[in-house]
């Protein structure tokens, strides 16, 4: 089995979604630790049978199953490495369904690089997590479409990041944008809570405030067609407003 050095270590992060994945392997890494990704389940597991990680760090729904199932699995293979669990859903239903699957603690997306660092680094040390780390900052009602501060604070105030992140953000847009139309015009709540999900993560750690505030509307209200177009006009005008990263 693979095993990293005692002072750098080795963690295994599964995320599906690029910006999100992107944000969460720079931050671990810069702790500093060596960082592998998986993107889909069947991944992260091959990985965890043949390498020997210090911290799993599973995105609690990925396309091809839940984080709880591949904890599950693992354990069942006689595998005790400690695990987070990072979700977009903040519910405290949902933070101590987590809980009580064998995660060591729940990270809510987005969050700051500092708060996913200091996550890892209780879990490594096996220290308690605190309850009130990262969680989210409700939009307000006059959410401008960029928030170059938020995110330029989520990336360690490097602005370079930041552009890099919003590029892959915005290639990713219209294809989320597509699912969450097609699932909400059909009212099939699954697929749009699905779509929904990774677009909140992803909208936090670029500071795309005004599509966080219109995501967070159309979760509340899956149903409601005000909702759904509020969401198309704030990708329309997100994708119209240039970036300025570099002015916050």
């Amino acid at each position: 089995m693979d095993r990293s050095g005692p002072s750098t270590p080795r963690l295994l992060l599964v995320e599906d979604e690029p910006a999100s994945r992107l944000f969460l392997q720079a931050a671990a890494a810069a702790l500093p630790a060596q960082v592998d990704t998986a993107a889909r389940l069947s991944e992260a597991y091959a990985l965890a049978q043949t390498r020997d990680y210090a911290l799993w760090m599973v995105d609690a729904n990925l396309p091809d199953g839940d984080g709880g199932a591949l904890l599950r699995r693992l354990r069942e293979h006689g595998l005790e490495t400690p695990a987070i669990a990072h979700t977009a859903a903040c519910d405290e239903a949902e933070r101590q369904r987590l809980l009580a699957e064998g995660f060591v603690d729940v990270a809510i997306k987005p969050l700051s690089a500092a708060a996913w660092q200091d996550a890892i680094r209780a879990a490594l040390d096996g220290r308690a997590p605190d309850d009130g780390r990262g969680l989210p900052q409700p939009a307000s009602a006059s959410a401008p479409v960029w928030d170059d501060l938020a995110a330029t604070r989520a990336l360690g105030g490097n602005p370079t990041h930041v552009t890099a992140l919003r590029d892959l953000f915005l290639a990713e847009l219209p294809v989320v944008r597509e699912q969450v139309v097609a699932a909400a015009r059909i009212h099939d709540h699954d697929r749009l809570r699905g779509a929904l999900h990774k677009l909140r993560a992803s909208a936090g750690f670029v500071g795309a405030a005004r599509v966080d505030r219109a995501v967070q509307a159309l979760q509340a209200m899956p149903d409601d067609a005000s909702a759904l177009q509020g969401f198309l006009e704030a990708t329309d005008q997100t994708f119209a407003t240039p970036q300025s990263a570099h002015t916050a």
